[in-house]
């Protein structure tokens, strides 16, 4: 993440990145486009601050699967 800047691809909000480390959460999601779609083999990136998150996942017809975790491990 070093020299990175994250930005909202939502709202446009600028993420708050220290020393490398981004320091609010959001979603962040990375496909690799295959052979079965009409955007072979491009990689598209999407991030989405948690605000913008809640409000898309609002929207959607069939809701999020929502797990508990009872700890956090560093792996």
């Amino acid at each position: 993440m070093t020299g990175r800047e994250y930005r909202c691809n939502c709202c446009g909000k600028t993420l708050a990145v220290k020393n490398g480390i981004l320091q609010e959460d959001a979603l962040i999601i990375k496909k690799e486009w295959g052979y079965f779609s009409h955007k072979d083999l491009e990689i598209h990136e999407l991030v989405l601050c948690e605000e913008c998150y809640d409000r898309w996942v609002a929207q959607l017809m069939v809701p999020i699967r929502i797990k508990q975790k009872n700890e956090v491990m560093d792996s």
